[in-house]
């Protein structure tokens, strides 16, 4: 039940003196006995501000060097206490209740980023009394009004009328009051971790014992995976790197789900790889269509044409600026759900804009992906692992075969390994001049991968005589290779590692296959 008691006492004590005199003299006019620690109460004598300072309440000074100055019963008690049950025990030991409490703690992160600050110090800077009377206040909201920011002063104290203030605004208080003293603890927290010797000869050990991140929510969704589905994206709280989803302004088109959310990301992640104009099109979390070209028009279009009918209602991702000819093709070849890049000129925008559904998401110039971490939500817990940021490096490349590829074998083993890394497995991939013509997913055998990436290929009509494959881990049997040999390819990238490599090797060299070990699998669920 909340107190009607009227505002009698306040508990003042602040690092920070700012704004002391004008909240001070706002309690007077309200008639509010005012409180304070030595240093809150010698400030306000000086601009001649009457207060009691708290050594002289409780009748024991402040000792340790200031270090223990609110921490007796008569100071704890006054704010626990609940006005309309403990009133017995506060008259018997002669407690005041204390209906306002005004904090700010000791400038732990100011002195933090002072430079070659020694542990000595920052040490005197955590604030012990600070967050016990915030929280005591803040846990005892219905009959104590706790502040920890000037805002919140103003806002409370320009709208109270005969001393009352609603338990709406007191929860309110209090919540802001917790999050104060969680910001103030991790501050501590991360300080001491970073000093811990322990901690430094275990950077290695990529994995904490306690994950703490923080999410801020971004939008509502138009809806989930299904219709029936309420969805909403979180970003990182503080991030502000441009060049991902989670970063992208919309700059047209419906409300976003949240597979456009998921499939914009694959698509985004993987046109990156390219350095190149690039073009890579996503449809049910796989890449449906990627070319790397001499101009985006001619990407789009080798993507495209890639795979049409999966193409349908896809999401198309650019690593350049979205030109007029492109915009333009764009809107005569296909439905699309939405459309990234980093830029977009006005023309080309307008153009696009004629479908009025279309997403365009712009993202900004791109940025080297620095994450360390993946993580994946399961039921009641959270796998983490090293995020697959392999850079291809050719000198690390095995050539096990006795045909070496050639120089356009080569590059197009190195493009359909850029793209493979972003097949749900087991993945086969079949490309030729930097452009993907079959790629077989999600397949619970690698032979099947094989079998439907050639499958498809037959139905585009595509000629695969000349084509390089792309395997995102090895072949357990000679039947893949096989199944290959058997629509043209001369040429196979694969991780290698199998027991039965040397037959893998054998059959390849038996169809004339030049074949590149990465040592490195792409596995991805």
């Amino acid at each position: 039940m909340l107190s009607n008691n009227i505002l009698k006492n306040a508990l003042i004590s602040l690092s920070n003196k700012e704004h002391l005199l004008e909240m001070s003299k706002i309690l007077l006019e309200k008639k509010i006995n005012l409180f304070a620690t030595g240093g809150t109460a010698k400030y306000l004598k000086n601009h001649n501000i009457p207060v009691t300072e708290i050594s002289e309440y409780i009748n024991f000074p402040e000792i340790m060097d200031g270090r223990l100055k609110t921490m007796h019963p008569k100071i704890i008690a006054g704010i626990l206490a609940r006005r309309e049950k403990d009133q017995e025990i506060m008259n018997l030991y002669n407690i005041l209740p204390i209906d306002i409490v005004i904090i700010n703690f000791y400038p732990f992160d100011k002195i933090n980023m002072k430079k070659k600050c020694k542990i000595e110090e920052m040490i005197e800077n955590i604030d012990i009394g600070g967050p016990t009377l915030v929280r005591s206040a803040a846990k005892n909201y219905k009959d104590v009004i706790v502040i920890v920011n000037f805002c919140d002063f103003k806002l409370i104290f320009n709208e109270i009328k005969n001393n009352y203030i609603s338990i709406e605004k007191r929860l309110y208080l209090a919540s802001q009051a917790f999050l104060y003293t969680s910001r103030y603890e991790q501050s501590i927290e991360k300080y001491f971790t970073n000093q811990n010797k322990f901690n430094i000869k275990n950077k290695t050990n990529l994995f904490p014992n306690h994950i703490k991140m923080k999410f801020i929510k971004k939008q509502n969704l138009r809806y989930g995976e299904n219709q029936h589905q309420k969805s909403a994206l979180y970003i990182e709280e503080n991030f502000s790197n441009p060049g991902t989803i989670s970063s992208s302004y919309q700059m047209h088109g419906k409300k976003l789900s949240y597979n456009n959310i998921s499939d914009a990301d694959i698509a985004l992640e993987c046109v990156k790889q390219f350095s190149e104009p690039a073009c890579v099109i996503v449809k049910h979390g796989n890449p449906c269509g990627v070319s790397e070209n001499i101009s985006l028009l001619e990407a789009y279009i080798s993507a495209y044409k890639a795979d049409p009918i999966s193409a349908f209602g896809g999401i198309v991702a650019f690593n350049s600026i979205i030109d007029t000819n492109t915009a333009e093709e764009i809107v005569k070849k296909q439905f699309v759900e939405v459309i990234i890049a980093p830029e977009i000129n006005n023309t080309s925008l307008e153009i696009l804009k004629k479908k009025k559904n279309i997403r365009i998401l712009i993202t900004g110039k791109f940025k080297k992906n620095n994450e360390k971490i993946d993580f994946k939500k399961i039921k009641n817990g959270l796998l983490l692992q090293e995020y697959d940021n392999d850079e291809i490096d050719i000198k690390k490349f095995n050539f096990v075969t006795k045909r070496l590829p050639n120089k356009e074998e080569l590059k197009d083993a190195i493009f359909c390994w850029k793209v493979v890394k972003y097949v749900k497995s087991n993945a086969i991939l079949y490309g030729i001049n930097k452009t993907t013509i079959s790629i077989g997913a999600g397949q619970t055998s690698r032979v099947d991968a094989t079998q439907l990436a050639n499958i498809k290929a037959k139905d585009r009509g595509f000629n695969t005589k000349g084509a390089t494959m792309a395997s995102d881990a090895f072949f357990p049997f000679v039947d893949g290779v096989e199944k290959a040999a058997s629509i043209g390819i001369s040429c196979i990238i694969q991780p290698g590692g199998s027991i039965r490599d040397q037959e893998i090797i054998q059959c390849a060299n038996k169809y004339n296959i030049a074949m590149i070990f990465t040592q490195k699998r792409h596995f991805k669920h």
